[in-house]
C-alpha cells in the first residue's frame, strides 16, 4: 500500500493542471518520498482537461488519471477518485488550487499525532465576491441547524482522511452524496486546521448558486428529517391561525352582521395555499431521494483509469469496490 494518495476532482481545469501537479508533486515528495500518487478525475470536461491529463501522466509515473463516462458533479467525481486510490492516507483538494497543498505537512503531522480526519477550516476566502462569501456563510450557518450531524462550519472537502475513514465512506450505499457530510457522520477523531482560502489560480468557479443550492438540498436530506418537522409545525401554526380566523368569523356573523370580505378571504386562501405548497415540496425532496436511491444505479461510471507506472487492470480496480461504482 502507498503512503499517501492526492484526489483531485476535475472539470474545465486546463489552465490549472501543470500548476498543480507541480506544487502537489513538490508536497507529496516531501511528505511520502516516492511512496505516493496523484489521482486527477476529469468529470466530464469539455476543454482540453483530459488531453492536458494524459500529457502529464506520461511525464510523471506518480499520476493517476480517471476519466468519466460524463459530467457526474463534483460529489460523484471525488468519489471515483477515492474509490481507486491505494494509499494509507488520502488527501482531497479541489484543482483550482485556492486551497493550498502546502498545508498538507501540517495535517499529515495532526494525523501522526492521532487524528483520523483532518479538516481544512477556513477563517477568511480572498478573491472571492462578496455575494458568495455571504451565501457560503449563510448556507454553513443554516445547514448546522439542520441537520442531525455535528458538521464544522465553513468547512469543504480539503481535508486529509486515514485508509480506515475513506473504506468506511466507500461502504456506504447512498446514491446522493455529501462528502463532508458523511466523513462528519462517522465520528472518530476529527480535528479542524485553519487557514486561508486563496483565489482561484485560474477559470471559474464550477459551484454557482444554482450547484451550491442542490448541495445544500443533497446535505439537509441526506442527513436530517427536522425540515419534515418544521412542515408539521407549519400546519399546526396554519391550523392554530385557521381555526382562530373561523372563531372571529363566526363572531362577526353573530354580533355584527358582517359580510366576509373578498380580501380577507383571498388573504386566508392564499396563505393556506402557501404553506400547503411549502410543505408538499419538503415532502417532495425526501420522496425524489427514496426514488433516486431504490432505483439501486451504479453511482457513477468510469470509462478510462490510466497509470504509466501500474500494470493494474481496471477491472481488477473495481471488482473490490461496493455495487455503486461500475467501470467499462
Amino acid at each position: 500500500m502507498l503512503t499517501l494518495s492526492a484526489v483531485v476532482p476535475c472539470y474545465n481545469e486546463e489552465d490549472s493542471l501543470s500548476e498543480l501537479v507541480r506544487r502537489l508533486q513538490a508536497v507529496c515528495v516531501s511528505e511520502a518520498g516516492d511512496s505516493y500518487e496523484i489521482v486527477l478525475v476529469d468529470d466530464g470536461s469539455t476543454d482540453r482537461t483530459w488531453a492536458w491529463m494524459n500529457v502529464l501522466s506520461t511525464r510523471n509515473p506518480h499520476l493517476v488519471i480517471v476519466k468519466m463516462s460524463r459530467n457526474h458533479g463534483h460529489q460523484l467525481a471525488l468519489s471515483a477518485g477515492l474509490s481507486v486510490a491505494r494509499g494509507a492516507r488520502i488527501f482531497i483538494l479541489d484543482a483550482d488550487l485556492q486551497d493550498p497543498p502546502e498545508l498538507l505537512p501540517k495535517m499529515m503531522k495532526l494525523c501522526d499525532d492521532g487524528a483520523d480526519v483532518v479538516y481544512g477550516q477556513r477563517t477568511d476566502r480572498s478573491g472571492e465576491t462578496w455575494f458568495k462569501r455571504i451565501t457560503s456563510k449563510g448556507f454553513y450557518r443554516v445547514l448546522e441547524q439542520l441537520v442531525d450531524v455535528d458538521m464544522p462550519l465553513d468547512t469543504g472537502d480539503f481535508r486529509l482522511i486515514t485508509r480506515r475513514v475513506l473504506d468506511l465512506v466507500l461502504a456506504m450505499p447512498e446514491r446522493e452524496r455529501f462528502f463532508r457530510g458523511m466523513v462528519a457522520w462517522i465520528g472518530l477523531r476529527q480535528v479542524p486546521l485553519e487557514y486561508v482560502r486563496d483565489a482561484r489560480f485560474a477559470g471559474e468557479t464550477k459551484y454557482p448558486l444554482s450547484k451550491m443550492l442542490g448541495l445544500a438540498a443533497s446535505a439537509v436530506t441526506g442527513f436530517s428529517i427536522r425540515p419534515l418537522r418544521i412542515a408539521t409545525y407549519l400546519g399546526l401554526i396554519t391550523a392554530t391561525l385557521a381555526l382562530g380566523m373561523l372563531v372571529y368569523a363566526l363572531t362577526s356573523w353573530v354580533m355584527y352582521d358582517a359580510v366576509s370580505g373578498w380580501t380577507s378571504l383571498m388573504i386566508v386562501v392564499l396563505f393556506l395555499g402557501a404553506v400547503q405548497l411549502v410543505v408538499l415540496g419538503v415532502m417532495g425532496e425526501y420522496i425524489g431521494r427514496n426514488f433516486l436511491e431504490s432505483k439501486q444505479r451504479p453511482n457513477f461510471i468510469i470509462e478510462q483509469v490510466r497509470h504509466q507506472g501500474d500494470a493494474r487492470s481496471v477491472d481488477a480496480t473495481g471488482a473490490k469496490q461496493s455495487q455503486n461504482i461500475h467501470l467499462l
